[in-house]
């Protein structure tokens, strides 16, 4: 299965990870290889998770408070953000319909 990751979700990706680096050398570091390692569960797990009221799928981080939203259309893997537990919620919600 092919896997997409938006171009907003990867400058969310960044960000974070230079936000962690910031605040503790290698933390960033971890945050990415958190963030990598989830990518690939869902890559090989797509249609594991429950899929919630607005048709999205959300793999949570277990270190970090993040998630990942992502669809599955056809044969595409459509990550949508990696979005903080807390700020500003749903933000990402559109994105899901461009995929």
């Amino acid at each position: 299965m092919k896997t997409v990751i938006l171009d907003e979700a990867i400058l969310e990706l960044h960000e974070a990870v230079d936000y962690y680096e910031e605040l503790l050398d290698g933390l960033g570091t971890r945050f990415r290889d958190e963030a990598n390692a989830i990518v690939r569960w869902i890559q090989n797990n797509p249609e594991t998770l429950r899929i919630r009221s607005v048709g999205y799928r959300r793999a949570n981080f277990k270190t970090f408070p993040y998630f990942i939203p992502y669809v599955v259309r056809e044969k595409t893997i459509w990550i949508l953000a990696f979005a903080h537990t807390s700020r500003k919620p749903h933000y990402w919600i559109e994105r899901g319909k461009r995929a």
